[in-house]
């Protein structure tokens, strides 16, 4: 029977003091299980630095976590990590290139291991280009660096109609234009997480966790959402959304 493991869209800067409400609730939900870091975001900007922060903050919090290989297609593929993911009680996407967690990940055995385990009530949390990753659509730049303009593409889907706006109160606002211009659909939802703070669904419902705030815009409104309160309108997860193991 399915119970559902909490899910924590994190703004970014993760791994940090201002973490600790979220993190407390998927450490809680982890109980004594196998706990995994997915460095998958940060595969080409030093992944082992990545799960090295990851491994001394939840330790911090009681919790031991170690690596769960994903920064290669084939490290998606190998038997050995799926069956690693399919006793896992807690996954954590770390930030790094918004583009790069579905490019990786999308239609593997290793995501339909870690979304099963999810569905009987591990923690799946991502931070940053790994929240991003968790909606329908991920958001990477139009053009060059440092542009604000934005595009989508096809995420893991794990929360419909949502494209997630990491860093929303430092730079993440900023996108907003773009990504507005440039929806697929006049239903798309934009998430904007302040950085130390979740979008966090558990016991059926959203609401805000951390150091900041969570703004929700779409159908002409734009919602602030403050730390303990709940979130209304965005969608239940879905996992019957996320790409199929069938993809190459």
């Amino acid at each position: 029977m399915a119970t559902w493991g909490p899910l924590a869209l994190v703004g970014g800067d993760e791994l940090n003091p201002g973490n600790e409400p979220q993190d407390e609730v998927l450490v809680r939900a982890a109980g004594d299980g196998p706990a995994f870091v997915l460095a998958t975001a940060a595969g080409r900007q030093h992944p082992e630095a990545a799960v090295a922060n990851a491994v001394r903050w939840f330790a911090g919090l009681g919790l031991r976590v170690e690596e769960l290989p994903a920064t290669r297609r084939s490290d998606a593929k190998n038997p050995a990590n799926v069956a690693r993911a399919r006793e896992g009680r807690f996954f954590y996407l770390v930030g790094g290139d918004p583009g790069l967690v579905p490019k990786v990940l999308a239609g593997t055995p290793l995501w339909d291991a870690i979304v099963e385990a999810w569905i009987g009530g591990a923690a799946l949390a991502g931070s940053s280009a790994g929240a991003m990753a968790l909606g329908e659509w991920t958001l990477v730049r139009e053009r060059m660096p440092g542009d604000d303009l934005r595009r989508y593409l096809p995420a893991l889907g794990i929360v419909p109609m949502v494209a997630v706006l990491p860093h929303f109160e430092t730079f993440g606002h900023r996108w907003v234009e773009s990504a507005e211009r440039a929806a697929p659909r006049n239903d798309v939802l934009l998430l904007g997480v302040d950085e130390r703070t979740a979008a966090l669904h558990h016991d059926g419902a959203w609401r805000a966790l951390g150091a900041g705030g969570v703004t929700v815009i779409g159908g002409g409104q734009r919602r602030r959402i403050a730390s303990g309160e709940t979130i209304d309108g965005l969608p239940t997860p879905d996992p019957e959304r996320t790409p199929g193991s069938n993809a190459g």
